[in-house]
């Protein structure tokens, strides 16, 4: 079934096998690299500090690049913007308060009938412990180093994979609506942290749709960091 929406996104749109073969390879590298940097760290898994997070982060984030990267060179068009449907106008400043919106507003809806039906499971302090972990870590310049993490890094990078990469590529291979279900639960999934999945499904399937309403990355980009900085702002006021 082809695609419905008429906005060009992604240039380069893979086959699924590619896809999947693509990701996982570089997952497994980028976790033998964070497994090498705790270890050589000596911290415990609950008690890294700032610096060993940024390095992990950068561990998990440079394979993924390069097999985007690759993949653009050898089986797209060889230019990575193009490809990955990466641009921004200034209607994509719109993400930022659809992103804080998510976090404030969707989020809490999400959460809502869930902590009533399970409160033990979905408590607020147990979704905020993550977030909440990392910022007690951070003081004084190493903050700066959580916000380039948490707030720049984290929302490109991860745009450019589920949004650019997967999800541009199952568009061009599904309709629109399964490539944004599948896309939402795989960006989902990846975060390993079952109390943070539903309010994550939510924001995924936003960011699916500001992707597929442009045909760009620009807005979900900018909501992904409007998002997490909101987050982080919340914690930290908390």
């Amino acid at each position: 079934m082809q695609p419905s929406s008429t906005s060009r996104g992604p240039e380069a749109r893979y086959p699924v096998p590619v896809l999947f073969l693509g990701w996982a390879g570089a997952f497994v590298v980028a976790n033998v690299f964070a497994a090498v940097i705790f270890g050589a760290s000596g911290a415990a898994s609950d008690e890294e500090p700032i610096w060993v997070i940024g390095l992990v982060a950068l561990s998990l984030w440079v394979p993924l690049i390069m097999v985007l990267v690759t993949l653009s060179t050898r089986l797209g068009t060889g230019n990575f913007a193009r490809d990955y449907a990466v641009s921004f106008k200034p209607i994509d400043l719109a993400g930022v308060p659809i992103g804080i919106a998510s976090q404030l507003v969707l989020v809490n809806l999400v959460y809502l009938p869930l902590r009533e039906w399970f409160p033990g499971t979905f408590d607020v302090d147990k979704v905020e412990d993550r977030a909440r972990g990392l910022f007690d870590r951070a003081d004084g310049a190493w903050i700066i180093v959580l916000v380039l993490v948490v707030v720049v890094g984290a929302p490109i990078v991860e745009e450019l994979v589920y949004r650019g990469f997967i999800h541009g590529s199952l568009r061009g291979r599904f309709s629109d609506g399964v490539a944004l279900v599948a896309a939402a639960v795989w960006f989902t999934l990846i975060h390993f942290t079952p109390v943070e999945f539903p309010g994550l499904f939510a924001f995924a399937i936003v960011l699916g749709l500001c992707f597929q309403g442009t045909g760009r990355l620009g807005m979900a980009i900018a909501a992904h960091m409007a998002f997490n900085a909101t987050g982080l702002l919340l914690v930290a006021g908390s």
